[in-house]
């Protein structure tokens, strides 16, 4: 019983489907741009202006491994490109998660903060407006996706950060 009684505490995050600007900056087709998608949205900066800095920052920090590429459109950007770019923008980073800790904070609006944020999730950066999930797909796992940790803008968000 105690399993069913958890399970209907989970939350389930509302869902708004976003491309970010995408197709209006002319994109087609599928691509892995979801680092640019995700901070175009947060920010409320237009999608090509924030792919052609994260283009620019790749080239600068890439690491050199094999199959590293410059394009955002991958979805590759580094943590160490995302953190430098999102720094300079003056966000902050909120780790939710640690070694041994397991899943603390769901991609649930019950337990992410109010305000405009960028997710970090397994393999994937979404946007979190108001506790409104936007991105091309529903990626919440109906509440129980885990969130290893988010980008805030102080003041923004009406949090202490």
């Amino acid at each position: 019983m105690r399993r069913n009684d958890e399970a209907k505490k989970v939350s389930v995050i509302a869902f708004l489907e976003d491309d970010g600007g995408r197709a209006r900056a002319g994109y087609k087709g599928h691509a892995g741009d979801c680092v640019v998608r995700a901070i175009a949205i947060a920010t409320q900066q237009g999608y090509q202006a924030v792919y052609d800095e994260l283009f620019q920052l790749n080239k600068l920090t890439r690491s050199g491994k094999r199959g590293d590429s410059t394009t955002p459109r991958d979805g590759n950007t580094s943590k160490k490109t995302i953190r430098k770019y999102m720094e300079g923008l003056g966000w902050v980073w909120t780790p939710t998660m640690g070694i041994g800790t397991g899943c603390t904070i769901h991609l649930s609006a019950s337990e992410l903060p109010p305000g405009r944020l960028v997710v970090s999730l397994s393999k994937h950066l979404a946007a979190v407006v108001d506790g409104v999930l936007h991105d091309t797909h529903d990626c919440s796992r109906k509440g129980t996706r885990c969130v290893y940790g988010y980008w805030t803008i102080p003041g923004l968000n009406n949090d202490s950060a």
